[in-house]
C-alpha cells in the first residue's frame, strides 16, 4: 500500500498538482484492478482487489478536489481542522445538537446580526425589509467566500515553494495560515448555507 494518496499517483506533496497526470494514473490503476481481471482468481484475491479499488477511488476523489486535497495534506502534517474534529462531532451527536464552530473574531458582530435577521424572518413571516437585509448579507458573505478561495490559492503556491526549497519555517507559516483560512471559509460557507435555506424556504412557502 502507498504511504500517502500523493505517492499512490507518484505526485509530490504539492497543493497545485497536475490533474491530467492524476487522472491518467487513476485510470491506469483502475484498469489493473477491474473485477473482470480477477473473475477466475481465488476469493481472497478478488476481495483484495475490491479493497484496493475502493482505496484508489478515495485517493483520487480527495486529490481531485482542491479543498479536500488541502485538508488531507494538513492531516498528513498532523493538523486536525476544527470542522473535522471527531471528538466535537461525537459530543454534539451525543447531546443531540449541532457542532458549534468558533466564529472568527472579525465576523462575530456580523454573524450575530445575521442570526438576528434569520430569527426575525422565522418569527415574523416574509418581511420585505428583513428579506432585503438577508439578500445583502448573502451577497456579502458570498464575496467573502470568493476572497477566501483566492487567498487559499496563494497559500498553495507558498506551500509548494516551501516544499521544493525544504524550508521548514515557510511550510509552518503556510500551514498555520491555511488552517485559519479553511476554518474561516467553513464558517462563512455555513452562514451562506443558513441564509440560502431561510430565503429558499420563504420562497417555497
Amino acid at each position: 500500500m502507498p504511504d500517502t494518496y500523493f505517492s499512490q499517483f507518484d505526485l509530490p506533496q504539492h497543493l497545485h498538482i497536475d490533474l491530467s497526470a492524476l487522472e491518467k494514473s487513476f485510470y491506469t490503476q483502475s484498469r489493473r484492478l477491474h473485477p473482470d481481471r480477477f473473475a477466475a482468481r481465488p476469493a481472497e484475491e478478488q476481495q483484495a482487489a475490491l479493497v484496493a479499488s475502493s482505496a484508489l477511488n478515495d485517493a483520487y476523489r480527495t486529490l481531485r478536489d482542491p479543498i479536500l486535497r488541502t485538508e488531507y495534506l494538513l492531516t498528513l502534517e498532523g493538523i486536525q481542522l476544527e470542522e473535522q474534529s471527531r471528538a466535537a462531532t461525537d459530543a454534539a451527536k451525543a447531546a443531540g445538537t449541532e457542532k458549534k464552530q468558533v466564529a472568527p473574531a472579525d465576523l462575530l458582530e456580523e454573524a450575530f446580526e445575521l442570526n438576528m435577521a434569520l430569527e426575525e424572518l422565522k418569527m415574523g413571516g416574509d418581511d420585505p425589509d428583513v428579506r432585503a437585509q438577508l439578500e445583502a448579507e448573502r451577497t456579502k458573505f458570498t464575496a467573502m467566500l470568493n476572497e477566501a478561495q483566492q487567498q487559499l490559492e496563494a497559500l498553495w503556491t507558498k506551500w509548494d515553494a516551501a516544499v521544493d526549497a525544504n524550508d521548514t519555517a515557510a511550510k509552518d507559516a503556510a500551514k498555520n495560515a491555511m488552517v485559519a483560512l479553511l476554518n474561516r471559509r467553513s464558517y462563512i460557507r455555513n452562514l451562506v448555507r443558513d441564509v440560502n435555506a431561510a430565503l429558499d424556504g420563504q420562497v417555497k412557502g
